[in-house]
């Protein structure tokens, strides 16, 4: 555990510009849903988590050219099934089930999850501030995406909430045990992306197998969703986890549903009327105010950072 040193003034400088960068994460995540239900083939969640990835997680091992080492072997197996093995297939089925509406709404409890789950794992104290924003991006988010029609399927219901849970977990070990020194983003990246693929590699070959057909239309989904949504955005994403407050950077998973539905207007003729737009501001409002801590910067000096929980 590493000692209490004051916020440097250069890393509290570059903080909006890494924000800024962790939120193209989550911003890219928001197109899961169209890319899953317009062109990726139905029935095969597993098929899919496996091609988003591990053969992104194999291109980073080899930009990267480094392996765990010692504990980070079992370190990163479990990062990489909960972040990637368990939430991947969890969020395809979810997808496939769920309307869009109502998958987001479950994503968007995400924050919840990780400001609780920091309390017992990181020993932080409760950020009433980000709790309450995070409650007022739930609320948000639901007006944009519920609506009169929304189905709920049980099935549905319960992989959307362990899928939030799963990855709330793993977010906050995450931050608990931080980045070897020697190890870049795009290594850190690619062995979960490889672990979580090795993980899901068995389970879909032994309960789906591979679609009877896959067209030019669901070989552009795969691609990008393993390209853009897993090796490009999973770089960003840990190493944005590394450098920002895990509650802030896990408010920033509100853009999901906030792309998801810009898209649907977008693509698929949707509409906003005035409800939506009213709960898109405040899901702006929660996700923007939760990346601010109120007095963080005294009048002459910088507040005093808490101990870290990383080894």
């Amino acid at each position: 555990m590493t000692i209490n040193r004051p916020l440097r003034p250069s890393a509290a400088a570059h903080r909006p510009a890494h924000t800024l960068l962790t939120a193209l994460a989550p911003a890219t995540w928001g197109t899961t849903y169209l890319v899953t239900t317009e062109l990726l083939p139905p029935g095969h969640p597993l098929f899919a988590a496996l091609l988003r990835a591990l053969p992104a997680g194999l291109v980073a091992l080899l930009i990267a050219r480094t392996l765990p080492r010692g504990g980070w072997w079992w370190k990163a197996a479990v990062l990489g099934i909960l972040n990637i093995g368990l939430f991947f297939p969890l969020l395809f089925v979810t997808a496939q089930r769920l309307p869009g509406g109502v998958a987001a709404t479950l994503g968007a409890v995400q924050p919840i999850v990780v400001a609780l789950l920091a309390v017992a794992l990181l020993a932080e104290r409760p950020s009433h501030w980000r709790l309450a924003w995070g409650l007022v991006g739930v609320v948000g988010v639901g007006l944009v995406t519920l609506g009169p029609g929304a189905g709920f399927d049980a099935v549905g219901l319960a992989t959307g909430v362990l899928g939030t849970s799963v990855v709330g977990l793993g977010i906050v070990l995450t931050k608990r045990w931080g980045r070897p020194a020697e190890v870049g983003p795009v290594g850190f990246a690619g062995w979960q992306l490889t672990a979580g693929g090795l993980f899901l590699l068995p389970l879909a070959l032994l309960f789906e197998g591979a679609p009877g057909r896959v067209d030019t239309a669901a070989l552009a989904g795969y691609t990008w969703l393993g390209l853009a949504g897993g090796l490009v955005a999973y770089t960003l994403w840990f190493d944005g986890l590394r450098r920002l407050p895990v509650t802030a950077t896990a408010l920033l998973v509100l853009l999901s549903p906030l792309v998801a539905a810009i898209l649907g207007v977008a693509f698929a003729g949707e509409r906003l009327d005035a409800l939506q737009v009213t709960g898109f501001a405040l899901a702006l409002t929660a996700l923007a105010a939760g990346q601010l801590t109120p007095g963080l910067i005294a009048p002459g000096r910088y507040r005093r950072a808490r101990p870290s929980a990383q080894p």
